[in-house]
């Protein structure tokens, strides 16, 4: 049943991507058809969970990561959701360092042994997840940077104010679900 659910979210969520790209590629819009092409390859990154033996993410995160490609594709760049709401921005770096800190807890839950997991520490669980909300949190910053470097001159509009409200609210975000699993001390 899971397969055949990222499979439909997948093959909506390229169409529609794919419509875009061909629209405003008529159109003559750069900007919007490389973004909606972009979205074409990372709405098929689920498709390449499918090659793997078991697949450790469940529906509600495949969903919540469409919902976030749909946030940041179409309503933040296309449709402009980032010019017209400075708050868009930030809400959905908050949002990717609890979808990144809820795919940290999924990896946790994936790697370590049952044998194992009561003898983690809590605090090893909170930097581990902490952790890699922050490097999600960098490496899009780079991403932005150099985007702004070669190609749009567009991505980082606020320069070092917008560089840095986005690392801490990638970081708020992390830090959330970071304290939920260390107090929760997940069970493997």
């Amino acid at each position: 049943m899971k397969k055949w659910i990222i499979i439909f979210l997948a093959t909506v969520f390229i169409l529609f991507m794919a419509i875009l790209t061909i629209f405003y590629l008529i159109k003559g819009d750069s900007s919007r058809w490389q973004v909606a092409l972009g979205g074409i390859i990372v709405g098929a990154i689920p498709l390449c969970l499918l090659f793997l033996k078991e697949n450790p993410f469940n529906i509600p995160t495949i969903i919540a990561y469409y919902v976030f490609l749909f946030c940041t594709t179409y309503l933040g760049s296309i449709a402009s959701f980032y010019l017209h709401y400075n708050w868009w921005d930030s809400a959905l770096h908050l949002y990717k360092g609890v979808f990144v800190g809820c795919i940290g807890i999924t990896l946790i839950k994936v790697f370590i042994r049952k044998s194992v997991s009561p003898e983690i520490s809590r605090w090893i669980i909170f930097l581990f997840v902490v952790s890699l909300a922050v490097i999600a949190g960098i490496l899009w910053e780079v991403y932005e940077f150099l985007g702004d470097q070669f190609i749009t001159q567009t991505m980082q509009r606020g320069g070092n104010t917008d560089t840095m409200i986005d690392l801490i609210a990638g970081l708020i975000g992390g830090l959330l679900i970071a304290i939920y699993g260390a107090v929760r001390k997940l069970r493997v």
